[in-house]
């Protein structure tokens, strides 16, 4: 039988093709992005097989595990396993801890098909906590600098200019503010601190050991960003981009709504999706109401509803500058000034978007 995988590194690095042998159940709570599921068992039968397990040991749930999956459904998995091996020839499989099912699917696959498939030694365990252990190694060998700045600034244009930049918000799929929200769906918690663990490994592989990140609270829609990363960017060095209120309020229209927009319309077709975007975008007004406060979220309501109207009906975006303005001008602009004196002491440089990023580039030692 082929080698067990023992160079974890090796799997990210290389993006070699996965084969997640474990539970849908478990896929679905976490997993890596070159992973495809293809089951040994699925829910039930695991369900079945575990509580066996715990009333009669090891050998009976094994028992009941062959009882389960045979004829033609272990007959059509071997032929799902054979044929991702066939697309993939440098893949790897693996379940849990890379025991009995990752060695069964390896033995099944050879013994029906004459193919040798590698498997990972320790598995998704052992993958997850080489993962986990990078992301420490990081935050204790490299430095960090934080870029900061007052809503619609374009925090997000400078980090992806940056080739040692971390997008926290690309791999939590959302745009981090109360607006945030993308046509697809947000990963599980898992899969977003395993992405930001993939992208550091290749970095730090290529050479990098200065990193940007974006200011960012404790989360990113739903993801949290891993507590040791927000405890530390609260002490990193900050640079603080400057731009006008007018080319804030023309970005964050941009950005929040006419990009935005065509982004539903497109997955969703016109009108289905303009629906589903102008009820996120009065639903992210309504969560930051009680904040607000009443009489100027009713204020600010009335306006983002004629400008929908006028999006919808004449193609026209400029009425919702009449809700961005006094947003930023009443709500967010006092709020990150102040977090701005906060952290004063911590500031480097100040500057517009050209600026900043020859400063980063300069300090951070990373070519254009």
């Amino acid at each position: 039988m082929a080698d067990n995988i023992t160079q974890l590194d090796t799997l990210f690095l290389r993006n070699l093709p996965l084969m997640d042998v474990r539970a849908p159940v478990e896929f679905v709570k976490g997993a890596f992005p070159a992973a495809v599921n293809l089951p040994l068992m699925n829910d039930d039968e695991r369900q079945q097989v575990g509580a066996c397990y715990k009333k009669r040991g090891q050998e009976s749930a094994i028992a009941l595990g062959h009882q389960l999956v045979c004829g033609s459904i272990k007959a059509e998995r071997i032929a799902a396993w054979q044929h991702f091996a066939n697309q993939h020839p440098h893949g790897v499989l693996y379940c849990f801890r890379g025991g009995l099912r990752s060695q069964i699917t390896q033995q099944w696959l050879f013994a029906e098909t004459g193919l040798d498939y590698p498997r990972v030694h320790g598995g998704y365990k052992a993958m997850r906590q080489f993962l986990l252990d990078t992301l420490a190694q990081a935050l204790q060998q490299t430095q960090f600098t934080v870029v900061g700045g007052l809503t619609g600034c374009g925090k997000t244009e400078v980090i992806a200019q940056l080739a040692n930049s971390l997008d926290l918000e690309d791999h939590a799929n959302h745009r981090g503010s109360s607006f945030g929200k993308r046509t697809s769906q947000q990963p599980a918690q898992i899969d977003f601190e395993n992405r930001l663990c993939i992208d550091i490994l290749k970095k730090r592989a290529a050479g990098i050991g200065h990193f940007v990140l974006e200011d960012e609270g404790r989360f990113i829609g739903r993801c949290a960003l891993p507590l040791a990363l927000h405890q530390q960017m609260q002490s990193y060095p900050l640079v603080w981009l400057e731009d006008s209120l007018e080319n804030r309020m023309q970005r964050i229209l941009h950005t929040y709504v006419v990009e935005q927009s065509a982004d539903f319309e497109a997955r969703h077709g016109a009108e289905t999706g303009f629906a589903i975007f102008s009820e996120g975008l009065l639903s992210s007004l309504a969560n930051i109401s009680k904040r607000l406060g009443g009489d100027r979220y009713q204020s600010l309501l009335k306006i983002m509803q004629s400008a929908l109207h006028a999006q919808h009906h004449k193609g026209a975006f400029a009425l919702h500058l009449g809700w961005i303005e006094p947003l930023l001008s009443d709500y967010f602009d006092p709020m990150y000034r102040y977090q701005r004196e906060q952290k004063s002491l911590r500031v480097q440089y100040a500057g517009a978007q050209a600026e900043i990023i020859d400063f980063l580039r300069h300090t951070s030692k990373v070519p254009i």
